[in-house]
């Protein structure tokens, strides 16, 4: 029977984190506003961040049109690069986002682990867990942001198992929403929560040292293939500065349109390979 019942838990848990389990705390329209601004799978741009990656981006479309088609009719297909840039600056950020998040989630896990060694209870313990993220991070730390927020709906009494549960369905990140389902169950029945924190802690601590030794091993093959992926454009554009009549066979007729767009597009899918090749996931 108590199997059955964790069971039944488990799936509330994981339908709750999906958004399908209805039996949730109802939302006011305040929460809901700040599950919008902290939704980690979108990133919002500050207004200098716009400026600085559209003009980066226009950069890279005169860049390409300059080496490869040297033609003004080609700026006008390369109007949208800087918008595709943008995107894709935007999904690294958010995945950037995230990994800080899921970093600084560790401090945060500890610090619990440690209050509720000390026989604080759980709720209390997030209130100590945010005291100490004042003196890690600055104020507008995700994780500090985060551990505030779910200071101050415990106190309308909103359970602080499906506070977690929200936390990890709006930051997609793994090792939190793992936590917040094991956390939920445990919660709901009655399990050791010092235990829980503390092995989650543990294990998550172990999978996070395991991730910064590959980013430490990774960190000189990434500097090798950035540089591999501008040598190509930079051989290009030394020929163009030092013998400017050399290319000039491949600029304004059809066949070196052809042969630049292939170029071209080996180049870009050259570029791509290389990136899915040192983005190791742990």
């Amino acid at each position: 029977m108590r199997k059955k019942n964790r069971k039944k838990d488990m799936e509330n848990a994981k339908g709750y984190a999906r958004g399908t389990n209805v039996q949730g705390y109802g939302k006011s329209n305040s929460v809901r506003e700040w599950e919008k601004r902290r939704n980690y799978e979108n990133y919002r741009f500050s207004t200098k961040e716009l400026a600085t990656y559209l003009l980066q981006g226009s950069f890279l479309a005169l860049g390409i049109n300059y080496l490869f088609y040297k033609s003004i009719w080609a700026t006008a297909v390369f109007l949208p690069i800087p918008f595709f840039y943008l995107h894709w600056q935007r999904k690294r950020l958010a995945k950037e986002r995230r990994k800080t998040l899921n970093f600084q989630f560790k401090d945060a896990l500890n610090s619990m682990s440690v209050a509720v060694q000390a026989g604080y209870s759980v709720e209390n313990a997030v209130s100590a867990c945010v005291r100490d993220l004042r003196q890690l991070y600055d104020g507008n730390a995700d994780i500090l942001c985060e551990f505030q927020y779910i200071e101050n709906q415990q106190h309308v009494s909103v359970p602080v198992e499906e506070l977690f549960l929200d936390l990890g369905q709006r930051s997609n990140v793994e090792d939190i929403e793992n936590f917040a389902e094991v956390f939920y169950v445990a919660k709901r029945t009655g399990g050791d929560m010092n235990q829980v924190i503390q092995k989650v802690a543990r294990m998550l601590g172990d999978k996070i040292d395991v991730k910064k030794e590959i980013e430490a091993t990774l960190a000189a093959k990434k500097s090798e293939q950035l540089i591999m992926s501008l040598m190509p454009a930079g051989i290009i554009l030394y020929m163009r500065l030092t013998s400017p009549g050399f290319l000039d066979v491949l600029y304004g007729n059809p066949f070196g349109i052809c042969a630049m767009t292939v170029c071209l597009g080996i180049y870009a899918g050259a570029y791509w390979m290389g990136r899915r090749i040192v983005d190791i996931e742990v």
